[in-house]
């Protein structure tokens, strides 16, 4: 459901947004301004999770997702984070549509994401790499090697592979592209299908931009990565993970008490449900290396 323009207004003022023009100069000030202040995260969901809330799952709603952003500093994962995002620039004039990916290049559409079409070509704005830029979808290889937010798209089998930088891994993860224009009650299938199976249902899995600053929690890691010093993994205490998600993401403390009540927080100093495996495939650029 579109969001109201009271809503609108009340995020412009919180993303330190003027007047937006639809052009690709707007949609480069909507998505960066999205990614310097709303951050993927599990919280939410964690605390739905663990509380045997049998509701619809956080943020399913795009007015649900904002306003607890507005009142808690939350944002949510791919399909909840990626509808209220296609929300936002749709409300700004912008021709957008939600398309879905597979992370790790598996087959199986397990990502949310928006493509926006500016003067005829597709730009991808993703919520959950937040990288700081459209990425520009075209028929030819693009890379941008960056220290923060490097990028590359790889058209491939009739489709694309998006590579891009996430700590701690050492190279970029390949996202492909397999499905464009789905509709929001597909989003909100795979989002339930999510509820039993999915990464992010044990462990806290945050992505935000700050100072400068890309920063990645996982249980309780923290991956930061400046231009300066590179990627710095750092184990938190207990009470270093919860002045993390007040101070440095910027979370409401009832928010972030609610997660420490419902034994969110001990889970974080378990074995990961799900561990990642290594990354098996290089992007273009690093290929043969």
């Amino acid at each position: 459901m579109p969001i109201s323009e009271k809503l609108r207004r009340r995020m412009a003022d919180r993303l330190q947004l003027d007047r937006v023009p639809t052009d690709i100069n707007g949609l480069f000030a909507v998505y960066g301004a999205w990614c310097r202040h709303v951050p993927f995260d599990n919280v939410r969901k964690l605390i739905a999770l663990r509380t045997g809330d049998t509701g619809p799952l956080p943020g399913s709603d795009a007015t649900d997702f904002m306003e607890h952003y507005l009142a808690h500093g939350t944002g949510g994962t791919c399909w909840s984070s990626s509808n209220a995002l296609f929300e936002l620039v749709s409300a700004y004039g912008f021709t957008a549509r939600r398309i879905a990916g597979s992370m790790r290049d598996l087959g199986v559409p397990g990502h949310g994401s928006v493509k926006v079409t500016v003067n005829d070509m597709d730009w991808m704005v993703d919520s959950s790499m937040l990288t700081m830029f459209p990425i520009p979808i075209r028929d030819e290889l693009y890379v941008y090697r960056d220290p923060l937010f490097g990028v590359e798209v790889e058209p491939t089998e009739g489709s694309h592979l998006i590579w891009f930088n996430t700590p701690p891994y050492d190279d970029y993860f390949p996202c492909r592209l397999l499905m464009d224009n789905v509709t929001y009650e597909f989003y909100m299938e795979r989002y339930e299908i999510s509820r039993t199976l999915g990464p992010f249902n044990h462990h806290i899995s945050i992505r935000y931009n700050r100072n400068g600053a890309r920063t990645m929690l996982q249980g309780h890691t923290r991956h930061k990565t400046t231009e300066a010093t590179g990627v710095v993994s750092t184990e938190l205490t207990r009470e270093e993970l919860v002045t993390e998600l007040r101070d440095a993401v910027g979370m409401s403390a009832q928010i972030v008490n609610q997660w420490v009540a419902c034994g969110a927080l001990e889970a974080q100093y378990e074995p990961p449900q799900h561990a990642p495996g290594p990354l098996t495939v290089k992007p273009p650029s690093t290929r043969g290396r």
